[in-house]
């Protein structure tokens, strides 16, 4: 990889190795991408961040060989109850303790440097993913064959360069990519201030319930979320008159959570104000630079979403950036990332925004159109996740841009463990003989007692998976099926192999 006459040479290069770069680094190792991490700390932040993740993130850390790393470091999350200033719920948004049809449960609780860690050592298992810590990129210069990166060293205060097809910047809201890229943000409004408060219980304290908590007081709005073992974090709104580093002093920090613990029951870990916005990059790529997670996007935290956005951007990604490295696919494919990432993420961050008002504000009734009534009982929430926008998926063949079912395979394995971070073509048992042996895979109704049920509901006879598990189009007959073996090309397909078991 060292040319004697020129800089190192890779793939891809990725700012940033929290969750999105270490997600991405791994799918890219999945894929035989030659990717570079820089990274300018030296090792995991070791404060509680993100706290919350779903069944569609927990499908990619399956994806990636690291579920099993990833479940002694996590508990199920029984949902959420939204309770006026007199302690009566308003809203019941519980959540099922069984597995969704995407083979996972559909909401996990997890202390952010228990998962980074899982992350990045999985990226020991990919020879041709480099990781290097105390980088701190500050420049990058692209042309037509690909990308400068700039770096020093922090250790040593050397300076280096390397040279890319790509760089993905998963380096944050302050991200220096994004500034290369040169991309404005586009405001949705929402910029509130909340002290976050981590605490260390000493003591059982089960009354505190399992529930995340929102407090919906107009007086001071407040947030309970339980984390893993004794971890336990609330989040407090900071009323406009109140100064920042005062609020976060531990005897006023002590005061506001007296309704609910005191020194006695608990340490204080980490207290500090946070502004929680509402962001979207307007241009999440230019040419050969491209932005994910928190430098594309930035959410509040209402919903619990603003990693899983970044995580989904990762799938969405790798897959696309390792046709075009790897089977040399047309670059136009990275066209649709953007189209495709950008009205999903919006959507939840809109819906995020909403359930902040009901927190937030008086105007409870108007935040109760989010939710949906039933007889005698709070209103219960129901969130739907989005369709993909505009982009590969075949949008006028029905269930395009939705998320496909994983099935459980009649050898006992999972459906995505034997296919791949591939594309999969779920069909028929007796629509098998039209498609070609070479060159597709095929997960057949003989092979998976869910598929054929499932292809019988929607009314198809197949539908074409992508290695991000998103349904780009279906057949009902034999013309659509054709179709959709003719959207199975170079410029849409990888190959890939099963995920080596961590070691």
């Amino acid at each position: 990889m060292q040319d004697k006459s020129g800089p190192e040479e890779f793939d891809v290069v990725i700012v940033g190795r929290g969750p999105v770069g270490a997600t991405l680094a791994n799918l890219l190792g999945l894929c035989g991408v030659r990717t570079l991490v820089l990274e300018r700390e030296a090792r995991t932040y070791h404060l509680p961040r993100a706290v919350h993740f779903d069944d569609e993130c927990m499908r990619v850390f399956q994806t990636i060989g690291l579920a099993d790393d990833i479940l002694p470091h996590v508990i199920l999350s029984p949902g959420m109850l939204f309770l006026d200033a007199d302690g009566r719920m308003l809203l019941d948004w519980s959540r099922p303790q069984t597995l969704t049809p995407m083979g996972w449960n559909l909401s996990y609780r997890f202390h952010q440097p228990d998962l980074e860690d899982v992350l990045i050592a999985g990226l020991s298992r990919w020879p041709h993913v480099t990781l290097r810590n105390r980088c701190d990129v500050f420049a990058l210069d692209q042309d037509e064959t690909g990308v400068r990166v700039r770096y020093e060293d922090l250790s040593s205060g050397k300076l280096s360069e390397v040279r890319a097809a790509y760089v993905v910047g998963c380096d944050g809201a302050r991200s220096l990519v994004r500034r290369f890229i040169g991309s404005g943000m586009d405001d949705l409004g929402f910029h509130e201030r909340w002290l976050v408060i981590d605490v260390l219980l000493k003591r059982a304290r089960d009354d505190l319930g399992d529930y995340s908590l929102q407090h919906c007081d107009p007086r001071r709005p407040a947030t309970y979320v339980r984390g893993t073992g004794t971890r336990r974090r609330w989040e407090i709104t900071v009323l406009p008159n109140e100064d920042s580093q005062e609020v976060a002093q531990p005897a006023q920090v002590w005061e506001l959570l007296s309704r609910w613990i005191t020194p006695d029951d608990a340490e204080i870990e980490r207290a500090a104000v946070y502004t929680f916005h509402s962001v979207i990059a307007q241009q999440w790529r230019n040419e050969r630079l491209l932005l994910a997670g928190d430098s594309a996007h930035q959410t509040p935290p209402f919903l619990g979403q603003g990693m899983c956005a970044g995580i989904r951007d990762a799938a969405n990604l790798a897959w696309k950036l390792a046709a075009i490295i790897r089977e040399r696919a047309d670059a136009s494919l990275l066209d649709t990332y953007q189209s495709e990432r950008q009205p999903h993420v919006r959507e939840f961050i809109e819906l995020a925004i909403r359930l902040g008002g009901v927190i937030n504000t008086k105007a409870i009734e108007a935040g109760l159109a989010a939710g949906q009534a039933r007889e005698n009982a709070p209103v219960k929430l129901e969130v739907k996740k989005p369709l993909l926008g505009p982009g590969l998926a075949l949008g006028d063949l029905r269930l395009a841009g939705h998320l496909a079912p994983q099935f459980d395979m009649k050898d006992g394995r999972r459906g995505d463990d034997a296919i791949g971070y591939d594309h999969v073509l779920l069909i028929d048992s007796a629509a098998r003989h039209a498609v070609p042996r070479a060159g597709i895979k095929i997960l057949a109704a003989d092979d998976a007692d869910g598929v054929g049920p499932w292809l019988r509901a929607h009314g198809i006879i197949a539908a074409l998976v992508r290695p991000d598990r998103y349904v780009r189009g279906t057949a009902r007959d034999d013309s659509d099926l054709d179709r959709l073996i003719a959207a199975i090309s170079p410029a849409t397909q990888i190959s890939s192999n099963q995920a080596p078991s961590a070691a």
